[in-house]
């Protein structure tokens, strides 16, 4: 399965995209989405800076977003 999601989008690209993952980053600890910060950084520039653990993260986003991709079909 090729991600939907990859670890070079841009968290609000990926909101703007896939809303419902932002309980996602929330629940691994990135809380900060509406941070000015969250316009510019990439998932992985984020998740680094938040010491999270980024393969689990990305995932738990490609998981959301076919969900969120299934239920539009």
């Amino acid at each position: 399965m090729t991600d939907i999601i990859t670890r070079d989008m841009g968290i609000m690209e990926t909101i703007q995209k896939f809303p419902d993952v932002v309980g996602v980053f929330v629940a691994h600890g990135l809380g900060c989405i509406g941070c000015a910060m969250a316009n510019f950084e990439t998932i992985e520039q984020g998740a680094m800076a938040h010491g999270m653990d980024i393969d689990a993260l990305m995932k738990d986003l490609n998981e959301s977003a076919a969900e969120m991709g299934s239920k539009k079909e």
